[in-house]
């Protein structure tokens, strides 16, 4: 795993925790298992959240994500504590995430109820404690997760970087070694998709 091409520098003054991560990552690349579990405990959550995004699967994020690290330990040597370090986790990440999206037979997984960042603007007006409202919601979360499931990986992974991560364009064009352009129409294809699935809920 490498940075080509992912510009990950900054012009800004170091802080406190940029320094404190350095340290971190200069540690694991020694082998520091300590170290490394600090990186682990900083980004164990991030990390999580994107590939739920990515894969629909709670039990297949928790997988997914704890494979990532696991496999960026093993290959510490490639590290830059220079550079930041979630870029380079994240590479492992996706790749994991598409594998796993390329393999499985079936795509029935749901998103699980941490996807309530979404849910929550369709249904801002159901009443928590009404029953009825209640199978309403688990209906309209079950419809969501399936139209982010039918987006093409690279409409999805935009997608779940900007709703999820909340990066901007640019940001995410340097993360996916890709122009802006394409970002701003890989999203757009995405937002027109589920748009067009979730008419009667928007």
């Amino acid at each position: 795993m490498n940075y080509e091409g992912v510009n990950t520098r900054s012009d800004k003054v170091p802080t406190d925790s940029d320094s404190r991560e350095r340290d971190l990552v200069l540690r694991s690349k020694r082998g520091d298992r300590s170290a490394f579990g600090e990186l682990v405990k900083n980004h164990m959550r991030r990390a999580y959240y994107v590939a739920l995004g990515l894969v629909g699967s709670h039990d297949d994020a928790l997988d997914i994500s704890q494979e990532a690290f696991a496999r960026a330990f093993d290959a510490r040597d490639a590290l830059d504590p220079e550079r930041p370090f979630y870029p380079w986790l994240y590479q492992i990440l996706r790749r994991l995430s598409f594998n796993h999206l390329r393999n499985r037979k079936t795509r029935r997984a749901r998103l699980d109820a941490e996807a309530h960042w979404i849910v929550a603007d369709a249904t801002s007006r159901a009443a928590v404690d009404d029953p009825a409202r209640q199978v309403e919601r688990l209906e309209v979360r079950e419809r969501i997760g399936t139209a982010i499931e039918e987006l093409s990986q690279w409409e999805r992974e935009v997608f779940v970087l900007r709703q999820f991560e909340d990066l901007r364009y640019r940001e995410i064009a340097e993360l996916l070694k890709i122009p802006v352009g394409t970002v701003m129409s890989r999203l757009y294809s995405a937002r027109r998709s589920l748009a067009a699935q979730l008419e009667d809920l928007l």
